[in-house]
């Protein structure tokens, strides 16, 4: 009775339960838990088409032996920890090709199995739709307030003074609020040669306030392929 009653508030139905035979119930009990499932599956299809992930990458397909350096570890306790609800941020640092992005990537994807709203955008991207945004504060809230943010492959372009302070914007917003996920090829101390000091200074102190910060080495994982 106790997964019926479950069952029962998840699916939001205002009637009582309690008067339902055991016959019924046990007539019920699969119909009830195939709707749920549907459900589930709809949401996630729905979160991952909203969330900008063009290719679905997990942690099970990721090659941990090809670059040894990186610590495993240390990335499965941040993946292990309560990081959504804590608001806990991750910035992922290393040349091109080492694994950042899929690594990034799979913890979004992880959110969405959880039925978490997540955004997962290149910094490339993001600058273009902050150029083209008819209205650029929907835009800025929209990233600023989604629960899992993901900013890909910072470093690879060079926005504006304007666009820069955009970014900040949005980073800055969702300290302590939501989680910001950040893959670059540029350690902090270089984050000048795209944002001034002080902008640059600005965001890598919100993203140090409950941050973790991974450095990955070695070759591209796609010059292999």
């Amino acid at each position: 009775m106790t997964r019926l009653t479950e069952l029962w508030k998840i699916l939001k139905f205002v009637t009582d339960p309690g008067g339902l035979t055991p016959e019924a119930v046990q007539t019920i009990l699969p119909v009830l838990e195939e709707e749920v499932r549907a459900r589930r599956l709809r949401q996630i299809h729905y979160l991952l088409g909203r969330s900008g992930i063009k290719r679905i990458k997990r942690l099970e397909d990721f090659d941990w032996k090809f670059n040894p350096k990186f610590s495993r570890d240390k990335f499965m306790a941040f993946r292990n920890s309560p990081w959504i609800d804590n608001a806990q941020n991750l910035l992922l640092i290393g040349p091109s090709g080492v694994g950042k992005s899929h690594l990034a990537s799979a913890l979004c994807y992880d959110a969405i199995q959880q039925g978490i709203a997540t955004a997962f955008i290149s910094c490339f991207d993001l600058v273009a739709k902050l150029k083209l945004a008819r209205n650029k504060h929907t835009l800025i809230q929209y990233y600023s307030t989604v629960k899992v943010f993901c900013l890909d492959e910072l470093g690879y372009v060079f926005p504006s003074q304007e666009e820069a302070n955009d970014i900040f914007q949005i980073i800055s917003k969702r300290s302590e609020i939501g989680t910001t996920l950040v893959t670059t090829n540029l350690v902090p101390s270089a984050w000048g040669k795209i944002f001034d000091a002080a902008t640059a200074t600005a965001i890598l102190d919100r993203l140090n306030l409950k941050g973790t910060f991974l450095t990955l080495e070695g070759d591209s994982y796609r010059g292999k392929k």
